[in-house]
């Protein structure tokens, strides 16, 4: 099946999932790109993103499969027809006739940027540092059934902290997500759980690339 890699930026990080399959099935129908129907009482387009993305998240690396219907169009022009189609902060880069199987995707590059309105103190980045050498960090997680436990040590590959200025500090990790799968905002959620001192004002998350469990590029 056909795979996309696409962006969401700017203010297109408020849109949610559902809008965001909405925004895509009108995006292909604008741009002439007939899609294939699922079958059955309710058919609905063949189009599936393989992690959905939290409302507020910005991504670089989102993934979408689709299916078009008897058509044969080069993935070049589908990349051009569909980004005329599509609103600002949701932009096409790249178009594969075929994608790997969603069962090698294992892990996840991204940034959580912690914003202190006044100012970052000396000894921050370091207590945040010491805070995921733990050999355990229990922090919650929202789950069907309402929030569960979760101990996220496990599921981090790799994490650096950096201070990018004086009112922010990045923690830039490479995590699990998928089988298990941790939510990137978790880690801002171990800061404000276990260093109430060093709770942000703010906390974003951008997604960075995506990678399968040998930490090749997952496309």
């Amino acid at each position: 099946m056909p795979r996309l890699l696409f962006e969401k930026t700017g203010k297109a990080v408020w849109i949610s999932h559902l809008d965001l399959m909405r925004l895509f099935q009108r995006a292909f129908k604008r741009a002439g790109l007939q899609l294939k129907h699922t079958q059955g009482f309710n058919p609905r387009p063949s189009v599936s993103i393989a992690l959905p993305l939290s409302v507020g998240v910005e991504s670089r690396c989102e993934l979408l499969d689709f299916d078009l219907d008897g058509q044969d169009i080069q993935p070049e022009e589908i990349l051009t027809r569909l980004n005329t189609a599509l609103v600002d902060g949701v932009r096409v880069l790249q178009v594969y006739e075929s994608g790997r199987k969603l069962r090698d995707l294992a892990l996840l590059s991204c940034v959580v940027t912690l914003e202190y309105d006044n100012g970052v103190g000396a000894d921050t980045a370091d207590a945040i540092e010491k805070l995921f050498s733990r050999e355990s960090l229990p922090v919650s997680k929202k789950s069907k059934n309402g929030p569960v436990e979760q101990d996220i040590i496990p599921m981090i590959r790799n994490l650096e902290i950096r201070q990018a200025d004086d009112s922010t500090v990045e923690i830039h990790a490479l995590i699990c997500c998928q089988n298990p799968s941790m939510n990137p905002m978790q880690l801002s959620g171990a800061v404000e759980r276990y260093l109430p001192e060093y709770r942000p004002d703010n906390a974003v998350c951008r997604r960075v690339e995506l990678y399968d469990n040998q930490e090749t590029i997952f496309r």
